[in-house]
């Protein structure tokens, strides 16, 4: 081991126990205390906007000379109106009930003993994202919410903003006094590997890795710590001979809204054998008026030359832009089929007016999410209730589908005896 990998270890090692003891403080602050921090934090980010503005547009300047991908400056590219979503998202989680010492009953009785469940934070969360920059705020709001303690682990690529955005966070975390570990955050250009980090799994509760599929297997892969897969793109829909062409020519458009990230972006749509060519090539030209590129299965290719051949390795990724790919399938099993195997598994959709197709559709799809003559359009951050995501997995079990404050959280089992034996 090199002197530079000793010190890119211990960085991480440092980081991950300051962020440990502080989780065991956080669990004892006051929700009330919390959420002032959230509050603060919101105020520190908007006295900022123009550093934050500034600073990303030095990254920006220095991704386009580094010649990195268009969709990572994509999402890398602040504005004004993402900005001040972001202190909005601050603010509402502020007004929030706090989700800790929630009291759930049990799924359980015992003799002669009252049995019942609270909801408690995990711990310590790290956040491994590429672009972005708005994460890292919302991250620690939605950690802070739930009394964890959070590591951040950004790219080079939003170096500049991260810094910025990160001394913004610390300040009104300082300001309320809440205890120090509380946020970490390691340099991209500077400290830590990945690997350092994933493999801190004495201190570390859960890690989230947000971005391209590159980096999210290669977090999942190296990690001794238990870690959160999220999805992006790669959805798929299921245009039933029932269903109108308006409605699918909606559901695809309204799920490509979800800005700057497509997270639940309908990619891939399976088509019945007799559906009309004719309503196909309204949808088509309607989508390429909006900017969507084509693309078919050999059938349809066969049929319609103009279009491009999707190839057979991309019905299991994503696309991440507005390319879109038709296959003709067999029937409503077949999609359903085809859907599990290929699709990413956290948000897929259907098109139709048969009541029975539809529960078909959501009963044996395999996927986190199902939507039935919906948009799968995902928001971080809706207008009303109390719904503030990060993003979406889908990995089964007790954290799949929407990453939001439950996914931060874990019940205890108490039970409390009376004194007899």
């Amino acid at each position: 081991m090199t002197s530079e990998d000793s010190t890119s270890t211990q960085a991480s090692i440092s980081a991950a126990r300051r962020a440990y003891q502080a989780s065991l403080e956080l669990a004892g602050v006051k929700g009330t205390v919390r959420a002032a921090a959230l509050q603060a934090m919101a105020r520190e980010l908007k006295a900022r906007q123009n550093d934050i503005l500034e600073a990303n547009t030095l990254d920006l300047e220095a991704s386009r000379e580094m010649a990195i991908p268009e969709l990572i400056v994509e999402w890398l590219k602040l504005t004004p109106e993402r900005v001040q979503t972001t202190v909005q998202i601050l603010q509402r989680l502020g007004e929030m009930p706090d989700p800790i010492g929630k009291v759930v009953s049990a799924s359980y009785q015992a003799d002669q003993c009252q049995v019942y469940c609270q909801q408690i934070p995990l711990g310590v969360i790290a956040l491994i994202y590429e672009a972005f920059p708005e994460l890292a705020a919302i991250a620690a709001g939605l950690c802070l919410k739930s009394a964890n303690s959070l590591i951040l682990k950004g790219g080079t690529e939003a170096s500049h903003s991260n810094t910025v955005i990160a001394e913004a966070l610390q300040s009104a975390i300082d300001e309320v006094g809440l205890p120090v570990g509380s946020l970490e955050i390691l340099p991209a250009d500077r400290g830590a590997s990945i690997r350092d980090l994933v493999t801190q799994d004495q201190y570390i509760n859960l890690i989230i890795p947000y971005g391209r599929p590159s980096l999210v297997q290669q977090v999942v892969r190296q990690s001794t710590a238990p870690a959160l897969r999220s999805a992006m793109g790669n959805c798929y829909l299921y245009w039933s001979p029932t269903g109108s062409l308006e409605m699918a020519r909606w559901m695809i458009l309204d799920s490509h809204q979800s800005e700057p990230d497509p997270v639940n972006a309908i990619e891939k749509v399976l088509i019945d054998p007799n559906q009309k060519p004719s309503s196909l090539v309204r949808l088509w030209n309607s989508l390429k008026e909006k900017g969507f590129e084509i693309r078919g299965d050999a059938d349809l290719v066969a049929d319609f030359p103009e279009l491009r051949l999707a190839e057979v390795v991309e019905w299991n990724q994503p696309y991440l832009n507005k390319t879109v790919a038709f296959k003709v399938v067999e029937d409503l099993e077949a999609a359903i089929a085809w859907i599990n195997r290929y699709s990413s598994g956290h948000a897929d959709s259907i098109a139709t007016e048969s009541y029975q197709e539809s529960r078909e559709f959501a009963l044996d799809v395999n996927s986190a999410s199902t939507f039935i003559n919906a948009s799968p359009r995902f928001s971080r951050y809706q207008n009303r209730g109390d719904a503030i995501f990060l993003g979406m997995s889908n990995q089964k079990g007790y954290r799949r589908g929407l990453i939001g404050l439950k996914t931060l959280t874990t019940l205890k089992h108490i039970v409390q005896g009376n004194g007899q034996f």
